[in-house]
């Protein structure tokens, strides 16, 4: 026997998280209809107002709730640094660490000619009137250590290196208090070719 529509209905909605499959939307959902309903309201409401409330910067696409972009803030960040990332998801990544104070620029996403987004989809243009705007000094490429990450960042950089900007990418190998054993090959790989002086 089937379920009942409302919750075959809950259940497709669920299944279009990335990583949600069939059994794991079916445990979200049988949680969620068992929320107290004052729970249930204040999720439903915000639902209803997360596109409204959010608001996407027209100059980084970073996305925020201030009066003004933090992340475009010129009297606190370094405009010699723009770092280029695939998503405005990988800015508060990046921000976490605390370790990087320049500018962002989120591009909307990696080439792939399977999904079909090709460099036209990459909004390059907008990429290069920033930094003929600002004074880049370097642009850090931070994208996924993937085939499409890796094919966006030869394209960049061979777009950028004209311009006579210095164009680097976040170093790629072991990660800290990883053991050997757990390592695939192509992070092995990376760690020995990246390797530096102790």
């Amino acid at each position: 026997m089937s379920y009942p529509l409302a919750l075959q209905k809950l259940i497709s909605f669920l299944r279009k998280f990335p990583g949600v499959g069939k059994k794991t939307a079916e445990r979200f959902a049988f949680q969620i209809i068992y929320w107290k309903d004052l729970d249930l309201t204040a999720f439903a409401e915000l639902l209803k107002s997360i596109k409204k409330d959010l608001i996407t910067c027209s100059t980084c696409k970073a996305l925020y709730d201030k009066a003004r972009c933090p992340f475009c803030d010129l009297d606190i960040r370094d405009s010699n640094l723009l770092c280029v990332v695939a998503s405005p998801k990988d800015i508060f990544t990046l921000e976490a660490t605390g370790i990087y104070n320049g500018l962002y620029h989120a591009i909307p996403g990696l080439l792939s000619p399977v999904d079909h987004f090709g460099p036209s989809d990459l909004h390059f243009n907008e990429l290069k009137e920033r930094l003929s705007r600002h004074e880049t000094k370097e642009v850090i490429l931070a994208l996924d250590s993937t085939i499409e990450g890796d094919a966006t960042a030869l394209f960049l950089k061979k777009e950028l290196e004209p311009a006579g900007i210095r164009v680097s990418r976040l170093a790629m190998g072991m990660p800290l208090g990883s053991s050997l054993d757990f390592l695939d090959e192509g992070t092995l790989t990376r760690a020995f070719s990246s390797r530096l002086p102790v």
